[in-house]
């Protein structure tokens, strides 16, 4: 049982980890890790997945895809879904996608026809046209739901605003990536930090005039809906959506084999550095449409399309100096600030030391010279120091045993690894000023109160001129103080007073994750809501003898580990804690958790299959019965609805079993009739 909530709270971290890379790729433009390390760790968590099934039922990695739209624009659901890609790293993981395919569709062909792109790193956006009319322009949002764009992308003057052509489908849907030339963006650089960011500040300004002066640019790359559709391959698309004025990228090319992909590949990374657009690797697609809607797609990614990734870029340049920050968890990261230097496009003055193991480990100092890593990121990673270079006189880094706020730091003993951790904490909380202000711009965050115009600058505003010191203190603003500063008219406050007043309202996950309770993400706030279902319920944890008896359930609780459960008495075992957690509760109308429910064939219904299937694969089987809102479970138990029974080979003991328990047994062809109905 201790392995299983070790192997549990290892998941946990790398997937809250992974939504927090997103918030600063999809909401900020502004990547924090290098696209290696990104596609590393989510490659750890697939792999993780597949070594521990049981992870799978926790829907942890359901739901990282992009992340949540503003409320600057109006939201708007998605036709059908702007997935993520998955990744492949070299010969073997491409090869590997390939046999994925073939045993999906129960077919053995070496020289499966893919279609190659370039993959180009800006902003995804989707266009859509009705009866060749330009109605509707989307961002990507989280996926499901994009902000509302249409006159900003207008401004891009390629982008066709009525298709003039008989053979064009009432209904089309245009996927293409926004960004800027590497040429535009020097005239740019003092404003933006890298091209990506330029894009993406420029396509969410309120003012499209604004956006107008920016020189953005696109390329056309895939469709979204399309009725009637009159396509059969993706090549086809793209030459028929050229000839309708669409901007499309000149170096695809159709490829067949492991060969001619791997030649491909060789191919654009040599070219890479005199496009004048920044692209991180190549996409290869299915081309025929037939078969991609036939392999559909995980919870995540298309199983069609991956990315085939190229190495990441470097450079080299010397530590100015060492600073320390505070996070909101007490954690002191170590940040090198650099000399200047341009890795693939972008000018780079940071780059992250990780922790105090780091800079030990590689004997990093101030003053040498440093060998640092990008691929898309702004703050890179140190790989090595070149020790030739270092002085004489140096000195090793003398990692601080303080906190910037005075307070001794400690590094917490896991009991789950029984390891000391590598990072050094604060020890004193809201306590300690820098944790207390990290933690007022978590609570201020898109995912947990998500108030407008109270981003980080504003807190650090607010903070220097003591208007805000905890939570509560955000409903309590003097305006008339706010007034007398510059900057801030009669628009930008009442603007400020509505988003305040409109986050009063949130839901009870949100508020348990707005807390900021350590080792309590996202997905973890959701199960507690799940358990809890009222602020009533969860407020027991503000009440001594009614908080031992509730973390005593939480054990029981499945995707709640030992980790969890510590940190939430730690938490509230702290006076300061709870007096700030009842303050907000007060200023809050906190409603009750509500489940969701899919529709479909099988909605709110349980699966589980056994045998082999004649015409598909039992992966593609259980792909069709989650598209129609059933959860495909592992093993056989009561909660089950359904048993499905393939002709080849199926378990004989899971059908004694469902016959034991009552469990209706359903047949291959009665399968097939049944979704033929």
């Amino acid at each position: 049982m201790e392995d299983k909530v070790k192997i549990i709270n290892n998941f946990k971290k790398k997937i809250n980890s992974l939504k927090k890379y997103n918030e600063y790729y999809f909401k900020y433009d502004n990547p924090k890790i290098s696209d290696a390390d990104y596609d590393k760790l989510k490659k750890e968590i697939i792999q993780f997945e597949k070594k521990y099934k049981f992870l799978k039922k926790l829907n942890l990695f359901k739901n990282t895809i992009g992340f949540a739209p503003s409320n600057k624009f109006e939201k708007i659901k998605h036709l059908s879904p702007m997935l993520s890609l998955s990744n492949v790293f070299d010969r073997k993981e491409m090869e590997e996608f390939l046999k994925k395919i073939n045993n999906f569709l129960r077919t053995n062909n070496p020289n499966l026809e893919l279609i190659s792109e370039p993959k180009i790193d800006g902003i995804s956006a989707t266009l859509i046209y009705e009866k060749g009319q330009l109605i509707k322009g989307l961002s990507r949002g989280d996926g499901e739901i994009g902000e509302d764009i249409l006159n900003n992308l207008k401004t891009i003057s390629k982008i066709p605003e009525n298709i003039s052509s008989s053979s064009v489908p009432d209904l089309l849907e245009i996927r293409c990536e926004i960004y800027i030339g590497k040429g535009d963006f020097k005239k740019l650089k003092n404003n933006f930090a890298n091209p990506r960011n330029a894009a993406g500040g420029s396509l969410r300004q309120k003012d499209s005039k604004e956006t107008a002066k920016i020189p953005l640019k696109y390329f056309a790359y895939g469709f979204g809906a399309v009725e009637p559709m009159i396509f059969s391959k993706q090549s086809e698309f793209l030459e028929k959506i050229k000839t309708w004025g669409f901007e499309v990228n000149t170096l695809i090319k159709n490829t067949k084999g492991i060969n001619e992909i791997e030649a491909q590949h060789k191919k654009i990374d040599s070219l890479r550095s005199s496009l004048d657009y920044d692209i991180d690797g190549l996409v290869f697609k299915v081309n025929d449409i037939r078969l991609q809607k036939r392999l559909g797609n995980t919870s995540n990614s298309p199983r069609w399309a991956t990315a085939y990734k190229f190495s990441s870029e470097k450079a080299v340049t010397k530590i100015k100096d060492i600073v320390i920050q505070v996070g909101r968890t007490g954690a002191i990261t170590p940040v090198a600030k650099v000399e200047p230097v341009t890795v693939g496009g972008v000018v780079v003055s940071n780059a992250t030391l990780h922790n105090e193991e780091e800079i030990q480990r590689k004997d990093i100092r101030i003053g040498d010279t440093i060998n640092i890593q990008r691929a898309g990121d702004v703050i890179p990673q140190v790989i090595s120091v070149d020790k030739s270079k270092r002085n004489e006189k140096s000195k090793k880094f003398e990692f601080p045993t303080k906190c910037l706020c005075g307070a001794e730091t400690k590094k917490e003993m896991s009991k789950n690894t029984k390891k000391q951790d590598a990072v050094r904490r604060c020890v004193k909380g809201y306590e300690c000023k820098y944790m207390a202000k990290e933690k007022l711009k978590h609570l201020v965050a898109k995912d947990a109160l998500n108030i407008e115009g109270l981003g980080k600058k504003v807190i650090d505003q607010f903070w220097d001129l003591n208007f805000i010191r905890e939570p509560s203190d955000i409903f309590k603003l003097d305006y008339e103080k706010i007034k007398k500063m510059e900057g801030w008219g009669n628009l930008s406050i009442s603007n400020l007073k509505i988003a305040i007043d409109k986050s009063r309202n949130i839901n009870l996950e949100k508020f348990i994750y707005s807390v900021g309770i350590r080792h309590i993400g996202q997905e973890n706030a959701k199960i507690l809501a799940a358990f809890f279902i009222s602020i009533k319920e969860f407020s027991n944890f503000l009440i001594e003898k009614q908080r031992k008896l509730v973390l005593k359930n939480l054990v029981e609780l499945d995707g709640i580990g030992s980790t969890q459960i510590e940190s939430i008495e730690n938490f509230f075992s702290n006076e300061k804690n709870r007096k700030i957690t009842r303050e907000l509760i007060s200023e809050l109308n906190i409603g009750n958790y509500s489940y969701k429910t899919k529709k479909g064939k099988f909605s709110n219904k349980k699966l589980m299959f056994t045998g082999g299937f004649q015409k598909i694969s039992r992966s593609e089987a259980k792909s069709i019965a989650e598209n129609n809102g059933g959860k495909v479970l592992g093993s056989i138990s009561k909660k089950l609805d359904f048993l499905i029974v393939g002709d080849s080979k199926p378990t004989k003991k899971k059908i004694d079993q469902a016959k034991k328990m009552k469990i209706k047994i359903i047949s291959e062809k009665e399968w097939n009739k049944l979704l033929d109905s």
